[in-house]
């Protein structure tokens, strides 16, 4: 089975916490505040390992988890920074938030990466808080939870060439013997269930080769193994379309694939095509060629005839291929695989009622909520003024709030009292 999806959780560390502490010196009866920061959380970061080729480790293994900065200490002692953690796949690797399907990042070069949880930040100590009028604060902040979220991974193979064409049409023996690939071969539909990659040299050339499995009408909307694998044609260079010279109708399967590809994605019928006739062993398919080698002129594009089998005019089909790579840029990324990056345009915050108390959402206020640190009387203080601030006292009093109303802020539990 081929690997080329995986969906996983990625969870960043959170930041450490501030400490709350003072100098304690001999002969510094009044020493200041002296709590340190707490370090910044790990970040968890996807990197591109040049030896994988699919995504078969995330099998049993699905959760990352980076990790947590270290607490502030006395003596303004910052934390450590968490360690990131790293999550490694193939190139070729598209990488998407499963939630918004948004693309986070792809990855094509050996050791690319891209930072897909950031790390919480620290969480400030009381040294932090220290002013002209509030000489001795009691107060420190928690660490901000670090970001979680799902990845789903999908890999497109980077090869130059993709052999396409329908079911048994000899692409699989084509591939054995041109590289040092040893796909399965067998007579019959669908012998090859996953893309088999191949290095081919010759001459001057040297290319990636990648056969696809069978294609067949209807592909675009997942028949046959078409949806699984259609996606592997989209970043090659150039398709070689090898049809069945054994086949009473080759022309007829040459324009299905095509609207194949065409359904799929328009700008896959556009790519360049160099188009085989397989089986001139048969006597069959050298009655066929003069005819499908004028059809396919018609159409534009070069026609050649080999047998994959008896390696006839095989060398001349490779030096073919190569000449015309040496010539063809890579394919621009489609529009959908550019990364986006959207402005948050959800309400700072929301209030309303559950049933049995209040509910306040929003990243700012629960993040707030999250690193006060509730047990210092100074922090609930400051709490209640950036909560004011923010417009959360008036829009909870507006909301109908009462006096002893359980208020809920992310994982915190407050009793009204304003």
């Amino acid at each position: 089975m081929f690997f080329d999806e995986a969906k996983i959780n990625v969870k960043a560390g959170d930041g450490g916490n501030g400490a709350v502490a003072f100098r304690r010196e001999k002969f510094v009866p009044r020493g200041g505040p002296a709590g340190g920061n707490g370090g910044q959380g790990g970040n968890v970061i996807v990197e591109v390992d040049p030896q994988l080729n699919t995504l078969v480790h995330f099998k049993n293994k699905v959760h990352f988890k980076a990790g947590r900065g270290a607490h502030g200490k006395g003596k303004n002692q910052t934390g450590a920074r968490g360690d990131d953690a790293f999550v490694f796949v193939p190139p070729g690797t598209l990488v998407r938030d499963a939630a918004t399907d948004d693309l986070l990042g792809d990855l094509t070069e050996p050791n690319q990466r891209v930072i897909v949880a950031r790390g919480g930040r620290g969480g400030r100590g009381n040294a932090s808080f220290a002013t002209s009028t509030l000489q001795a604060p009691r107060l420190a902040e928690r660490g901000a939870p670090g970001e979680e979220l799902w990845l789903r991974l999908e890999l497109k193979l980077l090869a130059d060439v993709g052999l396409i064409g329908m079911p048994n049409a000899g692409k699989s023996t084509l591939l054995a013997a041109v590289s040092a690939a040893r796909p399965k071969i067998a007579d019959y539909p669908f012998t090859t269930l996953q893309p088999n990659l191949g290095v081919v040299t010759i001459n001057e050339y040297d290319f990636v080769l990648a056969d696809l499995p069978g294609l067949i009408k209807g592909a675009h909307t997942g028949a046959g193994l078409g949806h699984q694998f259609l996606r592997h044609v989209e970043r090659t260079r150039l398709l070689v379309h090898v049809l069945d010279g054994a086949d009473d109708d080759p022309l007829d399967h040459f324009d299905q694939i095509n609207q194949e590809l065409r359904l799929f994605k328009p700008t896959l019928a556009e790519r360049p095509q160099i188009v085989v006739l397989n089986k001139m062993d048969l006597p069959d398919a050298r009655d066929r060629w003069h005819k499908v080698q004028a059809a396919i002129h018609t159409r534009g594009l070069p026609a050649y005839a080999i047998s994959a089998a008896t390696g006839e005019g095989v060398r001349e089909l490779m030096a073919q291929v190569g000449q015309s790579l040496s010539s063809l840029p890579r394919p621009e990324p489609e529009p959908d695989e550019i990364p986006v990056f959207r402005l948050d345009e959800t309400p700072e915050f929301t209030v309303e009622w559950e049933g049995d108390g209040w509910r306040v959402r929003g990243e700012r206020v629960e993040r707030l909520a999250a690193q006060t640190m509730w047990e210092y009387h100074d922090a609930v203080q400051r709490a209640g003024r950036l909560l004011e601030a923010m417009g959360v006292i008036d829009a909870l009093r507006e909301a109908g709030v009462q006096p002893e109303d359980t208020v809920r802020i992310g994982s915190v539990e407050l009793e009204w009292m304003w």
